[in-house]
């Protein structure tokens, strides 16, 4: 994930529960972390989301686990838009610690946005797309 750039940082506070007995951050505690970087993301960056109606789900996801994280380390999340279609667009995110700067894990998923009251996909707000393209500079539209 070298060439991204991450706009959007969020620092994470480790929680007591989060460690395991081996005293490292559990895997399956990151998508937290992840779920965290998102939610915060399109709440700073995408205007007018509704909430009670809107939905941004995850249809596909991956992780590599690069280093493990102790539950004394300070970390952050770390979100970007890599490219939007028409209702669905892709993300990369990964846990830095944020003293050493060193990745700990990178996580790509594939979001789409879906219509909480018919239960269905539906196609992204042009006011979000503009948004998120402002946002990391650059135009993100999958060319057709």
């Amino acid at each position: 994930m070298e060439e991204i750039h991450f706009n959007h940082t969020l620092p994470i506070q480790l929680r007591f529960n989060d460690v395991d007995k081996f005293g490292h951050v559990n895997n399956t505690v990151y998508f937290s972390f992840y779920d965290l970087g998102k939610t915060e993301y399109f709440a700073s960056v995408c205007p007018h989301v509704d909430w009670e109606k809107d939905g941004i789900v995850v249809v596909h996801i991956e992780a590599d686990f690069l280093s493990q994280i102790y539950g004394s380390d300070h970390i952050a999340v770390q979100t970007a838009v890599t490219e939007i279609g028409t209702k669905s667009f892709r993300l990369a995110q990964r846990v830095i610690d944020t003293l050493t700067n060193e990745t700990k894990c990178v996580c790509t998923s594939v979001m789409v946005a879906f219509d909480l009251t018919r239960h269905e996909s539906k196609p992204l707000e042009q006011d979000w797309i503009e948004a998120i393209c402002r946002y990391e500079g650059k135009d993100l539209r999958r060319k057709k």
